[in-house]
């Protein structure tokens, strides 16, 4: 019986593991280009040398260190570029129009404002609206809020004037504050371009982002499982399952072959809820969809993500008994909501 299960995880591997590596490979050799938009001493060069957690971009405390159009990426990533502007209000005309040329072209706009200073000035609604009119993907962020007072006034002020239409993500480049939410919201973006996972290997601190798409996994998870669909539904669960354990393969730069991700999955069913569950919370038995199925396939999915995620960030084997315990923690979590 264990057998047959194996067979039928292993004929499902052998269907979509080529696609799901073909698709994150895919995704890995796209561009992704962010522009970061500013007058001079907002703050642009720092806040990037933080969100990545290195110094890939110099930065000087005097105003208007950055005088052209730079692209910072790190060596292994050169199709990731953070393309650094000068200063919006610089005197040199050709460098704007250099910068409004990035701004088409770029996957985000982080739009920097400095909130120790003249927030949203006269110069920089101007810039802003024609910034708006070559791309819409745009972030502000309100840097320096450790040196200002009244933040939740500043960020409503700026709502205002931009009609409500953007998010303001208020951080200080000097403290570290809120720069995660900074982080989640350029993943959020990026997302919907299938460029996250790009982002994500730019930064030296992945668990944010490895810990997001294992959550949203889980939840992708228990629909597949608690949907009362006759007939066999083991290629969607299997394929979420295939891609999440691909996606944070690359993420760390780990191997993985196509065996590594069929013990993995077969190893964590058969060690956690035993494989006759796990062939009905897939649906192989026609009409075992169910809100317990939804619970069991969410905690074996989550589960399986962290114990890949604490494997690869400690560079040890997976340990199978602790992913049994995270489902348990995980199924009476979801049994108790």
């Amino acid at each position: 019986m264990v057998k047959k299960f194996e067979d039928e995880v292993m004929q499902t591997m052998n269907k979509m593991f080529e696609n799901e590596m073909k698709k994150v490979n895919d995704m890995l050799e796209q561009d992704l280009l962010i522009s970061l938009i500013g007058e001079v001493n907002a703050g642009k060069s720092s806040t990037v040398n933080k969100i990545i957690g290195e110094d890939i971009a110099s930065t000087n405390p005097m105003p208007g260190e950055t005088v052209s159009v730079d692209p910072y990426n790190m060596r292994g990533l050169e199709n990731i570029k953070f393309m650094d502007t000068p200063g919006l209000n610089d005197p040199n005309d050709e460098n704007p129009k250099k910068t409004l040329e990035f701004v088409q072209k770029s996957d985000v706009v982080l739009f920097f404002l400095n909130a120790a200073g003249t927030v949203f000035s006269d110069s920089e609604k101007e810039k802003f609206t024609a910034i708006e009119k070559n791309n819409k993907d745009i972030l502000i962020v309100l840097n320096k809020i450790d040196a200002a007072e009244n933040i939740p006034s500043l960020i409503q002020f700026v709502k205002n004037h931009t009609k409500n239409k953007y998010k303001v993500i208020p951080i200080s480049s000097k403290t570290g504050e809120n720069l995660e939410d900074l982080k989640r919201e350029i993943l959020v973006m990026l997302e919907k371009k299938g460029k996250d996972l790009l982002f994500a290997k730019s930064m030296k601190e992945k668990s944010a982002a490895a810990t997001r798409w294992i959550v949203g996994a889980g939840v992708s998870a228990g629909i597949i499982g608690a949907s009362p669909i006759p007939g066999s539904d083991v290629v969607p669960l299997t394929s979420l399952q295939v891609g999440l354990i691909i996606k944070l393969s690359k993420l760390y730069d780990k191997p993985l072959s196509k065996k590594a991700a069929k013990d993995m999955i077969v190893i964590t069913a058969t060690q956690t809820v035993g494989h006759t569950i796990y062939r009905q919370a897939l649906k192989f038995i026609p009409g075992a969809g169910s809100i317990i199925g939804g619970t069991v396939a969410t905690a074996m999915t989550v589960a399986l993500g962290y114990g890949v995620k604490y494997a690869y960030e400690n560079n040890m084997a997976i340990d199978y008994d602790m992913i049994g315990d995270l489902f348990e923690k995980y199924k009476q979590k979801a049994t108790k909501a």
